[in-house]
């Protein structure tokens, strides 16, 4: 169907009436190949997309952010051939890994201004297209300052892929249903450690540290074309006579009381995890002694796990309520958290299972939470809204490893210390999240998680 769809061409919408392309039966068209030159072409005020549509945009935002979240990721199990081929120390390693999640922040407040400026399709091809491009520096690069500059590049670019696909899917998909949807989008993450990152790893191995890069430009190249037939266009956000300037829109949308919890949880929760995952590899291999040709597996079990469990979470979270999941996920995060940072030498199956079941909670808050937060924002403002959340997640993220790098030390045989701290401020952290987003009020809808409806 979607070949179909690729090989038929835009301009064949020129010959159908006005009424033709607005009226409802563009849902009912029995012709499939002019239903997706219509769906790909036609902008929508309030978008109801067919069960077999709305599948495939998932299908397409998912693989999007597959590739920001793989282009991230490798970074980290790559970090010994950088240090070794660039002839760098652990602190300049540090500031690739900076550089990417600050940049990213500082282009998500830039993109507040912005984000709601433009058609939704447009932009997200736009910014991908860019994305792709940086991450072929990244690939081209040969020496430490040229990977620093294509890295700081794809952060700028990448850092504001993750707002804009959760904007896209506040506007398509009803709230009723929008856990499920973040779950198949955010079974990317999953998808991008069970294979994405073995896969780097391996042809990192067979090849050099180009080829991951290389691998991430190519599945730029296939999900942009399907971003071009996929998504629909977006514009109603366009069509405020009241709308404020660029900075209006900006000091708006942060002093809305209801974004301000918003963006105060989506920090904190971010804190809970990514003050420990930086530092995984390098804990497992000096204080466990895993090997590095294991590292990969342990990737290949928490991802699997996840792409199983994200779906369930997301089903779970329209049926029992989102904040409901969210916090139960959030009071069972300390046992992996501690289990990891404490547990002694064992044997590598007992270890795969607590790196499971660190995968499984520590990244399954994320779907009813984004599901919560997406809500939260006023309808006209939601792009520059989540623009800005996904600037403060890069920021909590960049500080986050930032504070973990200040906790632990290292012992005389050269072990890490001090691990276990972060896993406490981490639990902590957690409890401060479920404090938050019951703070936070969504919209009236048919889930669970109804509240007060919020005044636009």
């Amino acid at each position: 169907m979607l070949l179909k769809a690729t090989l038929s061409h835009p301009l064949a919408l020129v010959t159908k009436p006005a009424s033709a392309v607005c009226g409802k039966h563009v849902n009912r068209a029995p012709n499939d190949q002019l239903q997706w030159r219509l769906y790909a072409q036609v902008p929508m005020s309030h978008t109801t997309l067919t069960p077999q549509r709305e599948r495939w945009l998932l299908l397409t935002l998912a693989g999007i952010q597959f590739t920001y979240i793989l282009d991230f990721m490798v970074m980290m199990p790559l970090g010994p051939q950088f240090t070794r081929l660039f002839d760098i120390s652990d602190a300049q390693f540090g500031a690739l890994v900076s550089a990417y999640t600050f940049s990213a922040g500082a282009s998500g407040l830039a993109a507040s201004a912005y984000l709601d400026r433009f058609d939704r399709k447009r932009l997200l091809v736009v910014l991908y297209t860019l994305f792709a491009l940086s991450t072929m520096g990244c690939a081209l690069a040969m020496t430490y300052g040229q990977f620093f500059v294509a890295r700081v590049g794809a952060g700028l670019f990448g850092g504001v892929l993750s707002a804009l696909i959760q904007t896209i899917l506040a506007d398509v998909v009803p709230f009723e249903r929008r856990g499920r949807a973040m779950g198949v989008v955010m079974s990317s993450f999953s998808v991008s450690t069970v294979a994405g990152v073995p896969l780097g790893l391996y042809l990192a191995a067979a090849f050099s540290w180009h080829a991951p890069f290389w691998l991430v430009v190519g599945l730029c190249g296939v999900f942009g074309a399907m971003a071009y037939w996929t998504v629909p266009q977006l514009r109603a956000h366009l069509d405020h006579p009241d709308r404020h300037s660029v900075w209006g829109e900006i000091v708006a949308t942060v002093q809305e009381r209801n974004h301000q919890w918003s963006f105060a949880f989506t920090m904190v929760s971010i804190l809970t995890g990514f003050m420990i995952i930086p530092y995984i590899t390098i804990y497992l291999e000096t204080n466990l002694a895993v090997s590095n040709r294991d590292i990969p597996l342990l990737y290949l079990a928490g991802g699997a796990a996840t792409l199983v469990s994200a779906r369930w979470i997301g089903v779970l979270s329209d049926r029992l309520g989102k904040r409901y999941m969210y916090e139960r996920l959030a009071a069972l995060v300390g046992i992996p958290l501690f289990t990891l940072t404490l547990m002694p030498p064992a044997p590598f199956w007992v270890l795969t299972l607590v790196y499971v079941l660190f995968f499984v909670i520590v990244s399954g808050r994320m779907i009813p939470s984004m599901a919560v937060v997406s809500a939260a924002a006023t309808p006209r403002r939601r792009g520059t809204f989540m623009a800005i959340s996904g600037a403060l997640q890069s920021f909590a993220m960049g500080l986050a490893a930032l504070v973990g790098g200040l906790i632990i030390g290292r012992s005389a045989d050269g072990q890490v210390t001090g691990y276990w701290i972060t896993a406490l401020l981490g639990t902590l952290a957690s409890f401060a999240s479920v404090w938050l987003i019951r703070r936070i009020q969504v919209p009236e809808g048919k889930g669970p998680i109804s509240a007060p409806k919020i005044d636009t």
